[in-house]
């Protein structure tokens, strides 16, 4: 079985930036299929364009646009990509990285596929920090990479103290043909709106209409990135109400405007 060390993955790499215990890949995946393989150091893997099909030990995913997954150190697997142009953003540490902040990544087994809006917010930034590569980009990353593991990393206590209006309502909201509303939202979880609306921060770590934002954000990065549909397009495919809108909230969120994010990519 192959390893790869630091740095090293399959594809051909659009840039390669190294700051201090870290190492950010934008690749364009090249191989029909990469066999049996683990990685010196753990790792994001974030899915920009195209559809990839990976399977570890114990699980398998679909990957589409968007798909995030966390791999913990040594984790053998493979990788089918499906025909056509296929892109993937990758984010590696290394071991001195979590002994800085004393965070436990071994706590994890195998891959993780992270679904929430609130990390996948925090790795756009990531990509959109890497573009800069400024004096600063180290600092930046390493705070939102602080944030994505104080937020998917929780005391086995709060995951079994969960009603099971949360994981039912994680489940309906990532769905994109449905009413977001409060009253929509609570009627078909069958709670008080007053209850949803006071606890839905408690569980998801920010307010609905900030969670519901971020979705909408997410799924607009991906379309950028894509290169394929106009900014107008995407704005009303992700649900802004018109152009003025989607610019003033995507630049609030990531400190540029999405024809910024658009040149810096290519």
């Amino acid at each position: 079985m192959d390893k790869l060390e630091k740095g090293e993955f399959y594809g051909t790499h659009y840039k390669k930036s190294a700051f201090k215990n870290i190492i950010v890949t934008d690749t364009e995946y090249t191989h029909a299929k990469v066999d049996w393989h683990y990685h010196e150091n753990p790792y994001f893997t974030y899915l920009l364009q195209g559809k990839l099909f990976e399977s570890n030990k114990k699980e398998s995913y679909y990957l589409e646009p968007g798909s995030l997954l966390f791999h913990n150190w040594q984790d053998a697997h493979y990788n089918i990509k499906s025909p056509g142009y296929t892109r993937g953003f990758h984010v590696e540490l290394n071991e001195g990285w979590f002994a800085n902040f004393d965070i436990k990544a071994i706590a994890f087994e195998g891959s993780v596929n992270l679904r929430s809006p609130l990390v996948k917010n925090l790795m756009n930034k990531i990509f959109v920090e890497s573009k800069i590569n400024d004096q600063y980009s180290n600092l930046s990353i390493e705070a939102s990479l602080i944030e994505v593991f104080s937020t998917i990393v929780q005391p086995v206590e709060e995951k079994t103290k969960k009603p099971s209006w949360v994981n039912k309502l994680q489940e309906l909201i990532l769905e994109e043909e449905i009413d977001y509303s409060l009253n929509n939202l609570s009627s078909t979880l069958g709670i008080h709106p007053i209850h949803l609306s006071r606890e839905f921060s408690r569980y998801f770590g920010t307010s609905l209409g900030n969670y519901i934002r971020l979705l909408k954000l997410n799924k607009a990065f991906h379309l950028i990135t894509s290169n394929k549909l106009s900014m107008t397009e995407i704005c009303y495919q992700c649900g802004f109400y018109d152009q003025s809108h989607f610019i003033t909230n995507f630049k609030k969120i990531y400190n540029t405007t999405p024809k910024k994010l658009l040149g810096k990519m290519y």
